[in-house]
């Protein structure tokens, strides 16, 4: 009970206190970082290579759809950023909502995210200077130190390496002069998209969306919109979520905004707006131009400018993009130090990683220790690797959040009003509160939760189902089971939508709960299924080193634990009766 009683308690004065941070950040510092952070690699690689042997002209639906999962991770987060406006995003989140083990889980896989997310843009940003070189860099390091070992990259990247740490050097100097520098190579980046659209545009031919099948080489599939089927284009959606993924590091600077409850879920929306229309607009004109099969992955832009003949164009938007990986790069590296600030500042992580430098007001040790980790994950793997390895950490942290606005918004808010009859057949009628109660109470919030997990396990169910078996009509216990298992999961959306929702006023709220906040639980499941065994693999080690550090060193740490504990004594000092004090002190416990 005492274990069970650490591992759910409670974050309960997150929104109290002065930060130590500086608040610096307007809401145009604040799109600035979530449009740059995310519109990088997505737009000068992504767009190329999942059109190249995945998704073909039909990309433009795989951006769309890992659009509308972003979009309701957004909103999620929005709503939690005017709730929590504290450093942390994620993290933070779930520890004042569903308690302490969940919060260091999420904490610990943002790491993972911010980490090979860093890697991942440097990497991006050496290979597009590679293939724009003639491959003269990795060349010249394969042949002079390679590294034949499998799980590793064929050569050591000692330019990400180095990029790595000159914008953590950046990043640590000051939080307004590294989102001065983001402003500036954010206009740029813009400026890039939107030469590439109207040159683009200008030579855009349809029936590249159209090309038989007759022609084709080897591999292109069967030509037209969708070469390679519906398959591909849910794979591609699944890579394409990738290009969304840094909207969330605006989440992080709750105690570096202004105003971050209006400024932050603004920002959130506005960025994300601006990220979607710029990706459809990329790899529609990119498809048009030029057919899918023949794309270049490493550097698709320059590669078909040149094939078309606009040299000029070639290098505006090769210059460009080199800023737009900048961007991407800082933005990426952007949040890390103030996730390990979050989680050290609550003692759950060693907590020399809180301290706050007196003259940049920034978290140093944790942004030397970010920038020096990154690094050495740029140096040693390449791009693939990194990307496998990056997504089902944000996946996870997305499904979180939505679970955590669910819980909320259905949470009993403790006003005791009469005594709760928990009899079966009061029970039974509150599955679809056909005792019409109004606000909610642990009766109503304690069904929701439950209605909850169990909706999780349903599609969770209903998504290993589908990737390791063959969905079709010759497979009739199959789609016997997941229909059954859908008509679980719309029951029990039903019965959740039924209970009482709380009355708060807040900033922002997230429309149409509980569908949206489910709908987002429920893609962000699906594309988690999508990645390969050995992505799962790599997560499981990483998870299990984390959990090794929470259990040896944060579930004793923790500064909840500590204040729960003076709690106790200062109660036990004044005389409080014992079942008295236990009865309050698992109420501050429980969600």
């Amino acid at each position: 009970m005492d274990l069970w009683k650490a591992l759910t308690r409670t974050k309960r004065n997150a929104a109290d206190g002065e930060t130590k941070l500086a608040r610096v950040l307007g809401i145009v510092d604040l799109v600035a970082l979530g449009v740059g952070s995310t519109l990088g690699l997505g737009v000068y690689v992504l767009a190329g290579a999942v059109a190249h042997d995945q998704a073909g002209p039909a990309v433009v639906i795989s951006f769309l759809i890992a659009a509308v999962a972003s979009a309701f991770s957004g909103l999620c987060y929005a709503e939690f950023a005017a709730r929590v406006p504290k450093a942390g995003s994620a993290y933070v989140y779930s520890y004042v909502t569903v308690g302490e083990f969940v919060a260091f889980t999420i904490g610990w896989n943002l790491i993972l995210e911010y980490v090979i997310g860093t890697s991942s843009v440097a990497r991006g940003l050496s290979g597009y200077l590679d293939s724009l070189l003639n491959n003269t860099m990795s060349t010249a390091l394969r042949e002079a130190m390679p590294m034949d070992v499998d799980f590793l990259a064929e050569y050591p990247d000692f330019f990400s390496f180095g990029m790595i740490l000159i914008l953590t050097a950046i990043l640590a100097y000051g939080v307004k002069e590294s989102s001065f520098l983001n402003k500036i190579f954010t206009a740029v980046n813009l400026v890039t998209i939107a030469i590439v659209l109207v040159a683009g545009g200008i030579k855009s031919d349809p029936k590249n969306w159209n090309l038989p099948k007759e022609g084709l080489p080897s591999g292109a599939g069967e030509g037209g919109f969708m070469p390679f089927g519906i398959a591909g284009v849910m794979a591609g959606a699944a890579k394409c979520f990738y290009g969304f993924v840094g909207f969330d590091c605006v989440a992080t600077t709750g105690e570096e905004a202004k105003n971050p409850q209006r400024n932050i879920p603004l920002s959130i929306v506005i960025s994300l707006i601006i990220i979607f229309l710029a990706y459809f607009g990329v790899s529609t004109v990119l498809t048009m131009m030029w057919p899918y099969y023949d794309q270049n992955p490493d550097a698709p832009f320059p590669y078909v400018f040149d094939q078309i003949g606009w040299i000029e164009i070639k290098w505006i938007v090769t210059i460009g993009a080199i800023f737009a990986l900048c961007t991407s790069l800082l933005g990426a590296m952007f949040p890390l130090p103030r996730v390990l600030y979050a989680m050290a500042n609550d003692g759950i992580i060693y907590k020399f990683l809180k301290t706050i430098h007196p003259f940049t007001k920034t978290p140093l040790k944790a942004t030397i220790l970010s920038g020096l980790l990154a690094a050495v994950m740029a140096l040693i793997f390449n791009l693939h690797q990194l990307i496998d390895m990056m997504s089902i950490g944000t996946l996870l942290a997305y499904t979180i959040v939505a679970v955590c606005v669910l819980v909320l918004r259905y949470q009993d808010n403790g006003v005791k009003t009469q005594e709760i009859d928990v009899a079966f057949p009061t029970v039974l009628r509150q599955l679809f509160n056909l005792n019409f109660i109004k606000h909610p109470n642990s009766l109503t919030s304690g069904i929701t939760k439950v209605g909850i997990v169990v909706f999780a396990v349903l599609g969770a169910v209903i998504f290993g189902i589908m990737s390791a078996t063959e969905v079709s009509t010759d497979n009739v216990w199959t789609i016997v089971v997941i229909t059954i298992l859908a008509a679980g999961i719309l029951l029990i959306l039903l019965m959740i939508s039924r209970q009482p929702v709380a009355d708060e006023k807040l900033t922002f709220k997230v429309p149409l709960v509980p569908y949206i906040p489910c709908l987002s639980a429920l893609m962000n499941l699906y594309l988690m299924f999508q990645l390969d065994v050995f992505t799962w693999i790599r997560f499981v080690v990483w998870i299990i080193v984390g959990y090794i550090i929470y259990f040896t060193y944060g579930i004793r740490k923790s500064v909840e634990r500590k204040q729960r504990k003076e709690e106790k004594k200062a109660m036990e000092f004044n005389g409080v009766k014992g079942s008295e004090m236990s009865t309050e002190y698992s109420k501050s416990s429980y969600f």
